[in-house]
């Protein structure tokens, strides 16, 4: 019965004119049949899998939202729930957030606000619900001189009149404000670079608006993905773990206003998905929530980001060689994975389950298995769907912004181990020699398991799955072969971020009664220092940082500044300075940390140059210790 559906799939997709499959997306790179072939059998197993285990599952119901609930989630996920209902007087806060905005990020809320405005007055609640245009007035105001061309890199903060800053100069920030068209054009940023230091969604409109974006769209029949690269940033590429909490909810806010101007400008509808909440497994290793067994894990090893049994499955399929031909293609045998399946929930965490009976093709099956029993998708129900519509977006860059931008939004746990799974494919294809998975053989078979949720319910998978099933399969390819791209955190959003921390900063100070007891406490402290102490940073010259290094033997450094001093530079002056009672650390182990002054704190990349740096944040300072510390 079964081999007959899979039959009929398999005709079905040779039947379909190439149009409605493939010409979907310039990604799609003349996908062969034989390729697709691995993605229907994948299904096929699947299926089968699910026919031996007869326990009923509980489907995830998406709920339908109703009208202006949709932007009214969307505002509160993006940190904006004040500018409507209750607490709409109290947006001064949002103020801040909204000033630090790009032109087409600004567009993406007010459509979402004058929604949410229309909807209240529809229901007529007894809020007070504000105009959209007075939200951003404020801003419009402050910023009439902003855009006059005579510094393209720089947006000024407190030069106008009508502003009540204090006297400190703008620093420059690379934002994506109307200023931005002239940079767009000085740029020489070919088509393969990324381009992390604009707005995703500026760079789509000025494409929108030129010629250029009709010459790079993504089609062609090249089976190759292009040779995407990062250009080297001065001032250092920051990743995903390298910024403090408090910074990254407010990158979170940010990617999730950038990717909703993104689609709004390519003309692709985003909606966030909203799951009901169902019952789930408490406890166990299949079929329960990663935060719980995270909690379970974090009891056995303190610590721990990546569920224990998907660490040990991964390890289990490494251990008998990654040559295998057919790994992760070729199935376990379906009766023997349920046994094995049993048998782990029962002894794995006793540490009485006997591992060496476990065939290698079985590991990758039960690997396989965890993710998709998973009670809600790896991709969480809030962005499955944005995942899957990458593929609909016109060329690849885009593609791959977008990935970046949902990579950013997805839960600590979830985005982990994503990225644990995915440095463990690109592992499996680095042998594509001798097992004969190359890239696209990978991402076909991996696809099914990422995308096609079972909670759902099965009519919506089936009715989709063959229209879903080259589009997911590339978005797949591209989050496996640019992993190292999706984990970066762009630089236009770490530089909102420091924008953001300045004018809250600026807006603190003018408190007259805090800025007396802050001046009382130096003042206190300065004598105290001086007393028992080195010379403080207020003794350090112009050019020159001091450096702290609390947990080396040589705890505190005056280091000048030139062009060419990376943070790798002083990292290792500071090691070469021996001493017998201090405990030995290798390079790998201590990072230098810009902390303070317009960031939370931000672990610096080896070739970050320290001159760029400090002329970006002159107010920081500068601690080497481990990231664990």
């Amino acid at each position: 019965r079964r081999s007959g559906q899979y039959t009929m799939n398999h005709d079905h997709s040779k039947k379909t004119p190439d149009g409605a499959l493939f010409d979907r997306s310039g990604s799609q790179d003349s996908l062969d049949e034989l390729s697709m072939d691995d993605y229907w059998k994948e299904l096929e197993n699947i299926h089968e899998t699910r026919g031996n285990n007869h326990e009923e599952r509980v489907a995830l119901v998406v709920k339908e939202p109703d009208e202006g609930e949709l932007e009214e989630e969307w505002l509160k996920e993006a940190g904006l729930s004040n500018l409507f209902g209750e607490s709409s007087g109290d947006s001064l806060e949002s103020v801040v957030f909204l000033s630090t905005l790009t032109r087409t990020q600004r567009a993406a809320v007010e459509k979402r606000v004058e929604t949410v405005t229309q909807t209240m007055r529809k229901k007529n609640k007894q809020h007070q619900i504000p105009d959209v245009r007075d939200i951003f007035r404020l801003q419009n105001d402050s910023k009439g001189k902003v855009c006059d061309g005579s510094e393209p890199s720089t947006v000024r903060t407190s030069e106008n009149k009508n502003e009540t800053q204090d006297g400190t100069k703008g620093l420059k920030f690379s934002l994506g404000t109307d200023e931005q068209k002239s940079q767009l054009e000085d740029m020489p940023f070919s088509d393969t670079d990324i381009n992390l230091e604009i707005s995703f969604a500026e760079q789509a409109a000025n494409l929108k608006d030129s010629s250029v974006g009709k010459m790079c769209k993504g089609g062609g029949g090249d089976t190759l993905l292009p040779n995407f690269r990062l250009p080297k940033d001065k001032t250092g590429t920051t990743k995903i773990g390298d910024l403090a909490p408090q910074d990254m909810k407010k990158v979170y806010s940010l990617a999730l206003i950038e990717l909703t101007a993104l689609y709004d400008i390519l003309g692709t509808e985003f909606k966030q998905q909203k799951a009901v909440k169902i019952k789930t497994k408490d406890s166990g290793l299949f079929g329960v929530p990663l935060s719980v067994l995270l909690e379970q894990d974090q009891k056995k090893v303190p610590g721990t980001k990546i569920p224990l049994i998907f660490q040990k499955l991964i390890a289990q399929i490494e251990e008998a060689t990654l040559e295998t031909e057919g790994l992760l293609r070729i199935p376990g045998v379906a009766t023997r994975v349920k046994s094995l399946c049993q048998e782990l929930e029962a002894k794995f965490y006793e540490g009485t389950f006997n591992w060496e009976n476990v065939k290698q093709h079985d590991a990758a099956s039960l690997l396989k298995l965890f993710i998709r029993e998973l009670p809600q998708p790896l991709l969480t129900v809030e962005y499955l769907k944005a995942f899957q519509d990458v593929q609909n977006l016109p060329m690849k860059k885009q593609q791959l912004q977008a990935l970046n931008l949902l990579v950013l939004l997805l839960p600590e746990a979830n985005r982990d181990t994503l990225k644990v799974l995915l440095e463990f494919l690109q592992r499996v294809i680095d042998h594509r020699d001798k097992n004969k998975m190359t890239l696209k053989n990978v991402a076909m078979v991996m696809a099914p398991n990422l995308f096609t949720f079972h909670g759902f319910g099965s009519k919506t998978i089936e009715q989709s799955e063959f229209v879903m099933a080259a589009g997911t399969a590339n978005v797949m390819r591209f989050m496996i072969q640019y992993q190292k791209l999706l984990w970066t955190i762009p630089k236009f959003i770490v530089n909102q971020v420091r924008k953001q921390n300045t004018e809250r900063q600026k807006k603190e100070k003018k408190d007259k009664a805090m800025k007396k007891l802050l001046k009382k406490m130096a003042c206190d402290r300065e004598k105290h220092e001086k007393q028992e102490k080195t010379p403080n940073d207020a003794d350090v010259p112009q050019g020159v940082i001091r450096v702290q290094a609390p947990h080396l033997s040589k705890v505190s450094m005056a280091i000048q500044l030139t062009e060419e001093l990376k943070a790798s530079d002083i990292v290792t002056r500071f090691l070469s300075q021996k001493s017998g009672n201090v405990q030995t650390l290798e390079k790998e182990e201590v990072f230098l940390y810009e902390i303070g002054g317009n960031i939370g704190e931000r672990c610096l990349d080896d070739d970050t140059y320290m001159k760029d740096l400090y002329q970006l944040n002159p107010n920081a300072e500068w601690i080497i210790k481990s990231k664990q510390s």
